[in-house]
């Protein structure tokens, strides 16, 4: 991220844009919500095989994705309603080798989309914290979590205006997943051997272009654990969600190519994107999050 610093500095922990945004949603919008962070976790569908390596769940496949990885995946094999993996005993290095190979194979036969060259590291124990000082248990491209039905871990940010706005970013309409949809202001995948608070200031550049923020301007909102079938695989991410108040000054601008417009809106128009489903399902939940972390919403 670049070392340029804000000419005016963010307000320091300052929560008024975050209250005033949630002051003026309807009591009924804030249930609503409240409904969404709820039933953010679907039950797994009985049709998917659990994939497994030893004693680990790594995940959960659809039938046909069980069925091409079993065969490019090396130790691997159908078991019943499971899908084997015998690397239980390899060093992580070599379990994320072998994974890696059997996903390039099924990108090269068209099986796995939206390749970015980026790696995704995998925790065994659900709901981990993740941690770049800790060993993985593997990680592989992250085009393959999705299809592979891994948990991964992402960062979202919601940036509030001090008169009670929020900034939102609309995805690419490029993008491999959600294209043209509704966004917080920043959010983006935690990348293997990455902290959280590094992936929160390369985000907020990258998406954004907020080339500083002090550590402890960025609130934690907490995290909440989203998981659901798509026509892709089966989505199973934890969302590390923070508030940011920025300065009344601020004009959020793209960097990366990922984000194609901005718009500054009140709380009513994001209720209301969110209820008419032009926001992604991880950005809706991670805006409930935020709001429904302070105490007195």
């Amino acid at each position: 991220m670049s070392s340029q610093t804000l000419s005016t500095p963010l307000p320091h922990r300052s929560e008024s844009g975050l209250r005033a945004f949630a002051a003026s949603l309807l009591s009924q919008q804030r249930d609503a919500l409240q409904v969404l962070r709820t039933q953010a976790r679907q039950e797994v569908p009985g049709h998917c095989l659990a994939f497994r390596c030893g004693s680990h769940l790594l995940g959960y496949l659809l039938p046909e994705h069980g069925a091409q990885l079993a065969s490019v995946l090396e130790n691997a094999a159908l078991c019943a309603n499971d899908l084997v993996w015998n690397a239980q005993e390899v060093s992580a290095t070599e379990r994320s080798a072998q994974l890696q190979s059997a996903l390039v194979h099924l990108r090269d036969q068209g099986r796995v989309g939206g390749w970015r060259n980026e790696d995704f590291s995998f925790y065994p124990v659900r709901d981990a914290q993740p941690d770049p000082a800790k060993p993985a248990f593997l990680r592989v491209e992250r085009a393959g979590f999705r299809y592979l039905g891994m948990m991964s871990h992402a960062v979202h940010i919601n940036g509030f205006t001090s008169d009670g706005r929020m900034w939102c970013g609309q995805r690419s309409a490029s993008k491999a997943t959600d294209p043209g949809l509704w966004d917080n202001m920043t959010a983006g995948g935690l990348s293997a051997g990455e902290s959280l608070e590094s992936c929160a200031a390369r985000e907020l550049w990258e998406e954004a272009g907020l080339s500083h923020v002090e550590p402890d301007e960025l609130q934690s909102a907490g995290r909440v654990r989203i998981s659901r079938i798509t026509s892709t695989g089966w989505h199973d991410e934890v969302l590390h969600v923070y508030n940011l108040q920025v300065p009344d000054n601020f004009l959020p601008r793209n960097q990366d190519g990922e984000v194609q417009a901005f718009s500054c809106l009140s709380g009513a128009e994001v209720f209301a994107g969110i209820a008419g489903g032009q926001w992604t399902h991880d950005a809706a939940l991670a805006v409930a999050q935020g709001l429904l972390s302070i105490s007195d919403v």
